[in-house]
């Protein structure tokens, strides 16, 4: 599942739709790393990558706002010297929908790459 949610784009998302079910979300948990976490509130996702350089927390912080540019789905970031937290929610809907996990799927494969390639 992985791999598939990571080839998937997101939809627009302006409303009128619920939030998904905590059973939805824990299953589309399974479809990430592991080191992503689901709020105490249920609302939201958040990791957080760490890098040995600045300039690569830097450069992998812009490439996550690429992929939220190009998904139209936008996380919060944060990011300081040696790391950077990026946490998702569906703020139209109040909560969690496929967007969010689409989103987080394709920052862990950036991720993959960045510091395992």
């Amino acid at each position: 599942m992985k791999d598939e949610l990571a080839t998937k784009h997101c939809k627009p998302c302006e409303g009128g739709v619920d939030p998904l079910q905590p059973q939805q979300v824990e299953e589309l948990m399974r479809g990430l790393h592991d080191d992503w976490s689901v709020s105490a509130d249920g609302l939201s996702i958040a990791r957080r990558f760490e890098f040995p350089a600045y300039s690569r927390t830097l450069g992998f912080t812009n490439a996550v706002a690429w992929i939220a540019i190009t998904e139209g789905h936008h996380p919060d970031i944060t990011f300081s010297y040696g790391y950077c937290a990026v946490s998702f929610t569906t703020h139209a809907i109040g909560g969690l929908s496929d967007n969010d996990f689409i989103c987080a799927a394709k920052v862990d494969r950036l991720a993959r790459e960045t510091l395992d390639g």
